[in-house]
């Protein structure tokens, strides 16, 4: 099993263009399978429905959570079309599995008096300041992932369009757009604070750390935590909140779903669906809080 399931992550990767990440988390939900299979002596070109039921039963007792064991059976299931599709798997008893029901949680996002604090005018003296400052009006502006925030090249900034060029899931590009705050800090990164960090070093990416290399997606959590401290905002803000709340005030504002869908390079309308539920329970609130005959 284990060549079969280098095989599958080859063609994910090569033929699918994955990122590395979900290749990552591929492997591993596949591991934990494997594992399972060859201490209870499984075969699994010829498991049971049973001993698939058996196996469900096994993650439950270890607590995984609902969305966990449903991610386990999504990457298994897919695992298995791909040998069906080679023709090494003549019956696909995972076919016949259905995932565990799960609660769709609603995402994180700002309030407006969070953003306000967020971005409010200040003095940014270092080039440091200046390059966090950045992050933040990208993340938010943009609605980028922080993958592609990190793999930003000078050469994807078209400074007349304020658009941006970036690489996201499945290696497909996409056109997203900042505006005039993000502009102003961006043309003031550019013209001072990333020469400063380059130490008359050269790099094609945008953003820069202390080792003149590209950031890394753990300093730019690091980064977005720091800040928060800064301005006083106890809970957990990560670049996907940023992300997410840029998403929500579009849709507050107007904006068309298939548009939002497009800028936040969805493959699939419904992930950005899960937007509206935000902007109804927004709705279903200021009612609430506000009808004198409720």
């Amino acid at each position: 099993m284990e060549k079969k399931i280098k095989q599958f992550l080859d063609f994910l990767k090569y033929e699918r263009n994955y990122s590395e990440n979900t290749i990552v988390s591929y492997e591993k939900e596949l591991l934990k399978y494997q594992n399972y299979l060859k201490n209870q002596k499984i075969k699994y070109q010829m498991i049971t429905k049973e001993e698939i039921r058996t196996y469900l039963k096994y993650l439950d007792e270890l607590k995984y959570k609902n969305t966990s064991i449903s991610k386990n059976v999504s990457v298994i299931r897919s695992f298995y079309h791909y040998l069906q599709r080679k023709k090494e798997l003549k019956i696909n008893m995972w076919d016949s599995i259905q995932n565990p029901k799960v609660k769709r949680q609603i995402p994180n996002f700002l309030t407006t008096l969070e953003l306000e604090k967020i971005f409010q005018k200040k003095e940014l003296k270092t080039p440091y300041e200046i390059r966090n400052r950045l992050i933040l009006e990208l993340l938010f502006a943009s609605g980028l992932r922080v993958s592609e925030l990190i793999n930003l090249k000078l050469k994807d900034i078209t400074e007349k369009e304020r658009s941006l060029r970036t690489i996201g899931k499945g290696k497909k590009e996409r056109i997203v757009y900042y505006g005039e705050y993000a502009e102003e800090i961006l043309n003031l990164y550019l013209q001072k604070s990333r020469k400063e960090l380059l130490q008359k070093k050269q790099s094609d990416y945008l953003l820069i750390g202390r080792n003149t290399s590209k950031l890394t997606r753990n300093r730019i959590n690091e980064i977005i935590e720091e800040e928060m401290q800064k301005i006083g905002l106890q809970h957990h803000i990560s670049p996907h909140v940023l992300r997410h709340s840029f998403a929500t005030q579009l849709l507050n504002n107007g904006a068309d779903i298939r548009s939002v869908q497009e800028l936040l390079g969805h493959q699939n309308l419904s992930t950005t669906q899960i937007y509206t539920h935000i902007t109804s329970e927004e709705l279903r609130k200021a009612y609430r809080d506000n009808m004198p005959r409720k």
